[in-house]
């Protein structure tokens, strides 16, 4: 049997990337659940099937469909958004949500060319393809919600070195903003989703010992990881009308880190990894 499903994104559709794991996959659940037909991105094959077999469990067939999407390869990322409109007619929502923190991501000093290329390729080309696509298909249909995963250190820096990604977000979130003001009239709204720390197999890939775990953790009022469906939830709210009168926002779900950052007269704080929140 079906479980019931919602009506806040009753009658949209949207398209994910990243939905194989992670935020994306509860998203992609999530959207399903209040009535969203979902293309289910990823460059894992397999893991955007896996993501619609669970939507399929869960409410039945013809909720999602499946696409293998690099967003490191434009023609990848236009398949993507064509497959929503020529299967389900039409797309409303798309979440940018795919990117990389690679492993080999770190100093000024260290970090290769290599790695600064490809991150940027992948977060910041990844996104502006997705979004110049999906404009053109909203503006058809007189409007949509396009949400861009950028992060807190686009806000506020990293305390582990991660320049390449740091910079990519940064530069995610001056895209949101400028598209969101360039495009408000005609009811394509933009929003930058900043997560904080996230317990997911990206991050805890990149924060790989007990010591960078820690050095993170410090910083978060909450004092734990985020989860991801704590990201799909404000995800969902960016997607669906209750959001309407939103546009260039840095939305920031962090369990607090930003604000711990900044006194109350607006003075940036450093916090030592001794820093401890009671």
């Amino acid at each position: 049997m079906s479980s019931p499903i919602g009506s806040r994104l009753a009658g949209k559709i949207a398209v994910i990337t990243g939905a194989g794991s992670g935020i994306g996959l509860e998203t992609s659940v999530l959207f399903a659940s209040e009535g969203a037909k979902v293309v289910c991105a990823d460059i894992n094959e397999a893991g955007a099937a896996a993501t619609v077999k669970k939507i399929e469990a869960a409410f039945g067939k013809g909720h999602a469909v499946s696409i293998r999407a690099d967003v490191g390869n434009e023609e990848d990322v236009k398949r993507m958004i064509q497959l929503a409109v020529t299967t389900f007619g039409k797309i409303n929502v798309l979440f940018n949500n795919a990117g990389i923190m690679h492993p080999a991501d770190d100093n000024a000093l260290t970090t290769s060319e290599d790695i600064w290329d490809l991150t940027m390729k992948i977060n910041v080309k990844g996104v502006w393809w997705g979004c110049k696509y999906a404009i053109e298909e909203m503006r058809k249909t007189g409007g949509g919600s396009i949400i861009n995963t950028a992060s807190f250190v686009a806000l506020r820096g990293a305390a582990t070195p991660q320049l390449a990604y740091t910079a990519s977000k940064g530069a995610v979130l001056a895209m949101t903003r400028e598209l969101a003001v360039v495009h408000a009239k005609e009811n394509i709204r933009f929003n930058a989703l900043c997560p904080g720390p996230l317990r997911t197999p990206l991050l805890m890939e990149f924060l790989n010992t007990e010591e960078k775990k820690n050095r993170r953790l410090v910083h978060v009022p909450m004092g734990r990881f985020g989860e991801a469906i704590e990201q799909a939830k404000a995800a969902l709210f960016l997607a669906s009308d209750d959001s309407s009168y939103m546009t260039g926002t840095d939305f920031t779900v962090d369990g607090g880190l930003c604000a711990a950052y900044v006194t109350p007269e607006g003075e940036t704080i450093s916090l030592s990894p001794h820093t401890s929140f009671q």
